[in-house]
């Protein structure tokens, strides 16, 4: 049992944790509500897929997640539609692929400091988590009460700081009146194809972006869980799967599946079962449990989203505090790369848009320009 229990905890936890960062994507890119169920239904069905074939496969517990950050760096573009989204969400999926084939692209990723990468993932959260007190000025009386109990819950768990939030949010938006059930016909779950559109401008602007932030802020930490707990991860299998996985949903609406970091920790521990060579079954009943939510896709978001617009927002940012710390954390870590990753920040935070590609890649144009300059300076300075 504790193996089924530990695979519906991860459950819960993914899913409550940062739909709201998903649905703020969705409708950043003016994805309709039929898109929107897809988009999640697609999404479940990947990781669940995933997960399920991996964790049999190599009979380890392999357990797959949503790009979150990368849902955090598509909610803060403007001017893409669906179509253009689609097509970027299929190049980030091949270049995951083209990852796992060839080592050269992964070690030429590598390169790439990680301050420089953090600093770019924790300019796009910045954003989110900013919007909750602004959110607050709008909606005291429900995001005041939000954030206590978020502050209050993380000190008994880091991990049911959201969840008990959104709990509370949904329960305050019920009895104040403030939620408003979708009216018309309720689609249990469904899965709407959107012809891809090769855009230069959104695939600069998401498709790389959305493969660096997935590789550097979900893959590496997700490998490094299971090498935490014991486990030698098969790292091109799973790169090529989850990269699969993802170009197959992309046309769904799907961004992008990829390693998970906390959900596998809840997953991999001696909680879960004592004998390590076991735990392979947590991921079996864990890609189960995401293909039943692919199945009530509709029904679960129906709920959500009779919830205020305040409480979507505030959910949706709180979920990446987290995030935010330990980004801004690994970004001025190192004196050499600091004042290139404040740089890196700075742009990623703006709302900057150049050719009509966003400030996520011009954040790494500053961020590796200011780094090249230093590298320069350095060199002159040992000449003379």
């Amino acid at each position: 049992m504790s193996l089924v229990f530990s695979a519906f905890v991860a459950v819960f936890v993914g899913f409550t944790a940062s739909v709201a960062v998903v649905l703020a994507a969705a409708e950043s890119l003016g994805a309709t509500p039929a898109q929107t169920v897809s988009w999640v239904a697609g999404l479940a069905l990947a990781k669940g897929a995933a997960s399920l074939w991996l964790s049999w496969r190599h009979r380890l517990p392999i357990i797959c997640a949503w790009s979150t950050p990368g849902a955090a760096l598509i909610a803060a573009s403007s001017g893409l539609d669906m179509a253009a989204a689609v097509g970027a969400f299929l190049l980030a999926a091949v270049l995951m692929m083209l990852t796992a084939a060839f080592r050269p692209l992964g070690a030429l990723i590598e390169k790439i400091p990680m301050p420089i990468a953090a600093a770019m993932l924790a300019g796009v959260i910045f954003r989110f988590v900013v919007a909750v007190f602004d959110e607050m000025r709008v909606s005291p009386g429900l995001v005041l009460p939000l954030l206590a109990v978020f502050l209050l819950a993380r000190l008994v768990n880091p991990f049911l700081g959201v969840i008990a939030a959104l709990a509370a949010g949904i329960v305050l938006s019920f009895a104040g009146g403030l939620a408003a059930w979708p009216v018309g016909g309720l689609a249990l779950s469904g899965l709407e194809f959107v012809t891809p559109r090769f855009d230069t401008a959104a695939m600069l602007g998401i498709g790389i972006p959305l493969y660096l932030v997935t590789m550097a802020a979900q893959n590496l930490p997700g490998f490094a869980v299971l090498r935490a707990a014991g486990y030698q991860p098969p790292v091109p299998a799973c790169l090529f799967a989850t990269g699969l996985a993802s170009a197959l949903t992309a046309p769904f609406g799907a961004h992008m599946v990829n390693m998970a970091a906390i959900s596998a920790s809840i997953c991999t521990g001696p909680d879960t079962h004592p004998d390590p060579a076991q735990r392979w079954k947590a991921g079996i009943v864990y890609g189960l449990a995401w293909l039943a939510i692919a199945a009530t896709a509709g029904l679960l978001l129906a709920l959500i989203l009779a919830m205020p617009k305040a409480l979507i927002v505030a959910v949706a940012g709180l979920g990446l505090v987290g995030s935010l710390t330990g980004a801004l954390t690994q970004a001025t870590a190192s004196d050499g790369h600091r004042f290139a990753a404040v740089v890196t920040f700075a742009v990623a935070a703006s709302s900057l848009t150049l050719f009509g590609v966003g400030s996520a890649f011009w954040s790494l144009v500053a961020g590796l320009g200011v780094l090249t300059l230093d590298a320069i300076a350095g060199r002159l300075r040992a000449r003379s």
